[in-house]
């Protein structure tokens, strides 16, 4: 089929749930390298940052930078990161999962490289911003890739995994530094710049795993390639076949969409903010918290122990290869019980622990007794349970959105979140480990303390319960919304059809859809379309109370024309709405003058709080 200009129309398929039924194989693994492993990436990029920022402040390193210019470093690394999360993620949703995962690894070698040939404190900081948007433009592109062909049943334990490798990147970031800040081997100005080379020839790896992993299924037949998409999932099955000598399961039920060639930034918006404004919350509370936290204390945790445990600067690296060893096994040992407890207990768990623990980390470090290694068991500890949190994250809010808007979806909540607390927190922490005052720093780990909380307690009230769900079932696909609004249109128009053609109606006088008017040239087929746009209109008006009854509750008639706007949509249209609402079982009338939603047809998402219906 053509990869470009595709004709677009409605089809039903099973390719989500016949990927979602296939056993473990090797393709699976493939995805995991060939894609997970861009988290090795950036927690090389992060950690090695962190390891050689004390170098960085000392005569004859070649550039002169001092603790609050790491800071910047830092924050401008992120704020690279967020553009292009925010650029890139729009980009995949609209031309596909691999090119733009194969064009934000190119960008990434070339800044990274860039980097390491570093003379100036502007130069630096230009080419650690071109490096974050290189991996901004990563999670945007790979989370939504990951999660659309890893099946259901595994996706919570390998994204977290997967989330968690960026600590292996750490581990080798610390021990490369350990060896290349040694100025017995290398001279000062030249070790950290070698450094960064590391980071391009592990890039340049994965890139050439990368060219074997397919573009996502799902993405292709809603835009419009599903013969393309038939044939990728045709040849995953055909090598798990081979592998394990069995035919898969038998799918589980088809899905319709509505084919769109590209879906508009401002509808992308509308939905997320519109039809799912507790998940938003969600997303926002949890990036908020997890990259105050650990953008603040990672970049800035060789400076701590430098300037406030007079660890040198050549021990440092073991420092921070002992502190990506506890933050891997946190998701590594604690995934399963995502897929298992549920991701609300999870999630709010991990979250509130870490709170609990940087806030008594804050006591300590107020006091005269806190040692290097009660330092570091504590970060340790806390760590432990913040890493696993921080990377249910990212699963969250790739899995609570419609498949159209995933990569957008993340791209937004990251650079939302990561802006809002990436970039102040490094640069909050670097001036006050600059002020030298102890008392400074114990506040910055009470500020994290406490966004990290709201981030637990966002997912009390908010959490979605999607352990082992399809992605469908969690959020209806977009498009599969259209088709259904598609046919509703053409059903409610049938029921009206017949009404209009039973007992005397059959001799109202008007226009009608039943007579032609030949004194008017086009009256059948302008009524046609004066119809259909009726019947549009009159389903976006269904859809507006529906939206309001499942967000407010009980809403009596007055409210709900209030909520909905309904007093402007025209003479009669709102009480019309309401009672075809209530008719097609979109609406509950309780009393005379009160409606509610109609009853919840599944308890797929059932958060702590406030229920949030799913559409699927």
């Amino acid at each position: 089929m053509a990869a470009t200009g595709p004709a677009l129309r409605t089809v039903t398929t099973r390719v989500p749930a016949r990927l979602d039924r296939l056993p473990w194989s090797r393709f699976h693994w493939r995805i995991v390298i060939g894609l997970g492993t861009v988290w090795i990436l950036d927690g090389l990029e992060v950690t090695i940052v962190g390891a050689i920022a004390p170098r960085l402040t000392e005569p004859g390193s070649g550039i002169s930078l001092n603790a609050a210019s790491i800071g910047t470093a830092a924050a401008l690394y992120v704020a690279g990161a967020c553009s292009g999360a925010l650029l890139f993620g729009q980009l995949t949703d609209r031309y596909g999962r691999k090119k733009l995962f194969m064009a934000t690894l190119g960008l990434y070698l070339l800044a990274t490289i860039a980097t390491a040939f570093a003379f100036a404190p502007w130069y630096f900081f230009v080419f650690r911003f071109l490096t974050g948007m290189g991996i901004g433009g990563e999670y945007a592109a790979i989370n939504s890739a990951i999660d659309e062909l890893i099946p259901a049943r595994n996706r919570g334990r390998v994204d977290l995994a997967i989330n968690g490798s960026y600590w292996v990147g750490a581990a080798i970031g610390g021990l490369a530094a350990l060896l290349l800040l040694d100025t017995s081997i290398f001279p000062a100005n030249v070790g950290w710049r070698l450094a960064f080379g590391a980071g391009a020839i592990l890039g340049l790896g994965i890139l050439l795993v990368r060219r074997h992993v397919p573009e996502s299924p799902r993405w292709l037949f809603i835009h419009g390639h599903e013969e393309e998409a038939e044939r990728i999932v045709d040849q995953i099955e055909a090598e798990v076949r081979a592998e394990t000598g069995q035919d898969p399961p038998e799918p589980g039920e088809a899905i319709t969409v509505t084919q769109r060639d590209a879906i508009p930034f401002r509808e992308i918006a509308r939905t997320t903010m519109r039809r799912y404004p507790r998940r938003a919350l969600l997303g926002l509370a949890l990036f908020v918290g997890q990259a105050f936290l650990y953008n603040a204390v990672t970049f800035d945790l060789g400076t701590i122990l430098h300037n406030f445990f007079n660890v040198g600067s050549g021990s440092v690296p073991y420092f921070m290869a002992i502190f990506a060893v506890s933050n891997f096994l946190g998701p590594l040992l604690l995934g399963r019980l995502f897929d298992t407890v549920g991701r609300v207990p999870m999630i709010s768990g991990t979250y509130l622990v870490s709170a609990a623990l940087v806030a008594l980390l804050g006591v300590l470090f107020l006091g005269t007794s806190l040692t290097t290694w009660w330092f570091m068991a504590l970060v340790l500890i806390t760590f432990f349970f913040a890493s696993a949190g921080a990377s249910s994250a990212y699963l969250t809010v790739s899995e609570i959105f419609p498949m159209e808007t995933r990569a957008l979806a993340i791209a937004l909540f990251f650079a939302i979140g990561t802006a809002t607390g990436g970039i102040v927190g490094p640069e909050l922490f670097g001036q006050f480990i600059h002020s030298g005052n102890a008392d400074l720093v114990a506040v910055g780990f009470f500020i994290g303390a406490g966004v990290m909380a709201l981030g637990g307690l966002a997912e009390l009230a908010f959490g979605v319960r999607a352990e082992q769900q399809s992605l469908e079932h969690i959020a209806k696909p977009l498009t599969a919304e259209e088709a259904e609004r598609e046919e509703r249109i053409r059903e409610r128009g049938e029921r009206r059809r017949h009404r209009s053609r039973a007992g005397l109606r059959r001799y109202r006088p008007g226009p009608g859809t039943s007579f032609y008017s030949p004194g008017m040239i086009g009256t059948a087929g302008s009524e046609s379309r004066l119809a259909t746009a009726s019947d549009a209109d009159l389903d976006q008006e269904i859809q507006a109370i529906d939206e309001a009854l499942k967000e407010h509750g009980l809403t009596d008639r007055a409210g709900l024309e209030r909520i909905t706007g309904g007093r402007y949509w025209g003479p009669g249209r709102f009480r019309a709405a309401v009672k075809v609402a209530v008719g097609e079982g979109r609406a509950a009338r309780v009393s005379r003058h009160r409606y509610g939603p109609p009853p919840e047809p599944s308890a797929v998402e059932q958060p702590a709080g406030k229920r949030e219906r799913t559409r699927g």
